[in-house]
């Protein structure tokens, strides 16, 4: 069929600028939304903790942490109405400092971030399927680890940049050019150093290499850079977010990236640094079909590093379910498709598909961020138990790493 070719009017928009104008319009309706969620600095912030979140953080009881409190001992905490207290995570890790000088015998409980001898543990979570999660899984691991006491950093490779919008980074407006890692893995002399391109964040513990549009520009100038040979050793295409990463080794427990939903250049290098993989998986059948198209084409790119002289190394590669409706026959007979295809490769635990999570998306936090009684209890505590028990089982494959 021959198509023929649509005149414009006199003043009539082409597709381009249609589009130009409609991602305007979002954005400026995403900014003003972030300035209604969280005045008066249209930052976000987070809230404090309960005493008896606290205590389930740090691994005390909540008598214990009162009985410090009332003898003036570690972090003064808030007191409410009817002596409730609560704790900002600031606070959360002095008391964690605090902890560990006063019983030494238990310093790794209070404090368990990594000891001489135990390698930087680079966590790549990836699919290329939307809707599976990824970036959720991302966010909430990422702060999980900060609960617990480890220094993170969030490394966001995805252009579409979810996980910068969940730590209050809006890519539009917020991340200038050469403030993503791009910054720090570019060909040219503008490269800078990765400690230029990590920002902090409102959740103590949490620090992040933003991401938005730019990263593309690796996946144009990587085989432009292999023609030209420009890049060779510590320098070739999948060896430099290992390099950029190794300039901070020192300052991190575990980094957390967030891969881009397409097997490119961004991808490889992330898998030639991660010491683990994690492979978000949404349990219906088509889902299923693209994963399984995921994994052979992430066989064949790993196969293409070691080829030109990669070392992958992982302590561990697994899968964890997500988005998961246990009532679901369907999907629970997927799940048990999966555990016997890959045995113990799948984690025990489930993220389980929940409108707490869904709610809390809305407002671009985290269960984490949340009231408890935001979103309605019973639906909070299900969905938090499901969200902890999978970042749970992670942090004891992270400590079999440091071989604790």
């Amino acid at each position: 069929m021959t198509q023929v070719a649509h005149t414009l009017l006199e003043g009539e928009e082409t597709a381009a600028q249609r589009v130009s104008r409609h991602a305007s319009l979002l954005s400026g309706q995403l900014r003003n939304l972030t300035a209604s969620l969280f005045p008066p600095a249209s930052q976000k912030m987070l809230r404090s903790f309960s005493s008896g979140e606290v205590a389930k953080f740090v691994g005390v009881s909540d008598g214990y942490l009162r009985q410090l409190s009332i003898d003036g001992l570690g972090p003064v905490p808030a007191i409410a109405t009817g002596g409730r207290r609560s704790y900002t995570l600031a606070q959360v890790n002095e008391l964690r400092a605090y902890l560990t000088e006063a019983r030494p015998r238990e310093a790794l409980q209070f404090l368990p971030r990594r000891r001489p001898g135990e390698p930087l543990q680079v966590i790549a979570v990836a699919n290329f399927k939307g809707g599976s999660a990824k970036t959720t899984t991302s966010l909430y691991l990422a702060q999980y680890l900060a609960l617990r006491g480890f220094r993170v950093l969030a490394i966001d490779l995805d252009p579409q940049a979810s996980l910068s919008s969940m730590f209050g980074y809006q890519p539009e407006f917020d991340i200038d050019r050469n403030e993503t890692l791009y910054g720090a893995i570019r060909y040219d002399d503008e490269r800078r150093p990765t400690r230029e391109v990590i920002r902090p964040t409102y959740f103590d513990g949490v620090s992040i290499v933003p991401g938005n549009l730019e990263l593309m520009e690796f996946e144009h100038q990587t085989p432009r850079a292999m023609i030209d040979r420009k890049a060779r050793g510590h320098d070739m295409f999948f060896r430099r977010v290992a390099t950029a990463l190794g300039e901070v080794e020192s300052d991190y427990d575990v980094v957390v990236i967030d891969c881009p939903p397409q097997l490119g250049y961004l991808t490889m290098g992330a898998l030639n640094a991660a010491t683990a993989m994690v492979v978000t998986i949404h349990p219906q059948m088509v889902d299923m079909a693209s994963m399984s198209q995921f994994l052979l084409m992430t066989s064949d790119l790993m196969s293409v590093i070691e080829d030109a002289g990669g070392r992958l190394h992982h302590d561990f590669i697994r899968y964890v379910v997500t988005r998961h409706d246990p009532n679901d026959v369907p999907e629970t007979q997927i799940v048990a498709l999966l555990r016997n295809l890959f045995g113990d490769d799948v984690l025990n635990a489930a993220a389980w598909k929940s409108t707490a999570v869904a709610n809390a998306g809305l407002t671009k936090q985290s269960l984490y961020e949340l009231e408890r009684g935001s979103v309605g209890r019973a639906a909070y505590d299900r969905a938090l138990e499901s969200v902890d028990a999978v970042n749970a089982e992670i942090v004891q494959l992270i400590k079999q790493a440091w071989g604790r």
